[in-house]
C-alpha cells in the first residue's frame, strides 16, 4: 500500500517463534520500501526489542504488540519514525489500532490493523470489534489485515461457504463505511496447500471516504509468495 511516498506492508507471517521464519521476514522487509509493517498471527506472548529491532532492520526501530494467547494470534505494528509518528495506541482482542501522521505532509490517520478468528463461535465478537473502532466524523481510517473471513462468495474457490458469515461481514463493513481497496495482482491470498487446493481470499485493506479522498493515488499489490 503506497501513497505519498509511504509504503505499508501487511503479512500473515505465520509465527514468530521459527528463527529461519524470523529471518525470511527480515530478508522480505529490507527488500521493500516499507514505512509501516503491520504482522500478524506472531505466536509471541512477547515480541522483545532484540526480536523487533532483528526483524525491523535499521530503519524500523519502534514497535508495539498485541501479545499473542499462549500461540495463537498475535499482532506486531513496526514504523520508521523518520517518516510517520505513532501515537493513541489501542490494543483489543482482535486488533491493534493507533494514529498515524506522515512527517512530510502531517497528514493524519487512524490505522487499525486486524487478526481476525478461526473459530465460529467467535466471529460475532470479532465483528462487534470491528464496528466499535469506527473514528469520529471526519477521520481518515485504514483498516488492514488477515480477517479469516470472506467478503464475497467468490473470495473463495469452492462452493462450501458459510453465507451468513459473509453477510455479517459485510453488514459490518456498511455499518461504519469502510470500502475495499482492490488487490491488483492477486485474487486469493491463503491456500491449505493440498493438492486440489481450497483457495481464499483472507486478507484486505479497506478504508473510509475521507481517507480515499485525501489519499486516493494508493497502489495494493501483493508479493510474491516466494
Amino acid at each position: 500500500m503506497i501513497d505519498q511516498n509511504l509504503s505499508i506492508l501487511n503479512w500473515n507471517v505465520q509465527g514468530l517463534n521459527c528463527p529461519d521464519r524470523r529471518a525470511t521476514i527480515r530478508e522480505t522487509i529490507a527488500a521493500t520500501p516499507c514505512h509501516i509493517v503491520c504482522l500478524q498471527e506472531t505466536k509471541l506472548e512477547l515480541v522483545d526489542p532484540f526480536i523487533a529491532s532483528f526483524l525491523g532492520g535499521h530503519n524500523l526501530k519502534n514497535f508495539v504488540q498485541r501479545p499473542a494467547t499462549g500461540t495463537r494470534g498475535g499482532i506486531l505494528l513496526l514504523w520508521d519514525e523518520s517518516v510517520v509518528d505513532v501515537k493513541d495506541v489501542c490494543i483489543d482482542t482482535f486488533f491493534l489500532s493507533c494514529t498515524v501522521t506522515i512527517i512530510s505532509s502531517t497528514t493524519t490517520f487512524k490505522l487499525t490493523t486486524f487478526y481476525g478468528p478461526t473459530r465460529s463461535n467467535l466471529k460475532d465478537a470479532f465483528f462487534q470489534e470491528l464496528i466499535s473502532e469506527k473514528p469520529p466524523p471526519g477521520s481518515k481510517w485504514l483498516v488492514s489485515g488477515d480477517f479469516n473471513q470472506i467478503y464475497h462468495a467468490q473470495d473463495k474457490n469452492k462452493p462450501n461457504i458459510d453465507r451468513s458469515r459473509i453477510v455479517c461481514f459485510r453488514n459490518a463493513l456498511n455499518l461504519y463505511e469502510l470500502k475495499e481497496i482492490h488487490l491488483q495482482n492477486r485474487k486469493f491470498t491463503w491456500s491449505n496447500e493440498q493438492t486440489n487446493p481450497t483457495l481464499s481470499k483472507l486478507d484486505f485493506f479497506f478504508c473510509n471516504e475521507d481517507w480515499d479522498l485525501d489519499l486516493g493515488t494508493h497502489i495494493l499489490h501483493a508479493l510474491s509468495s516466494s
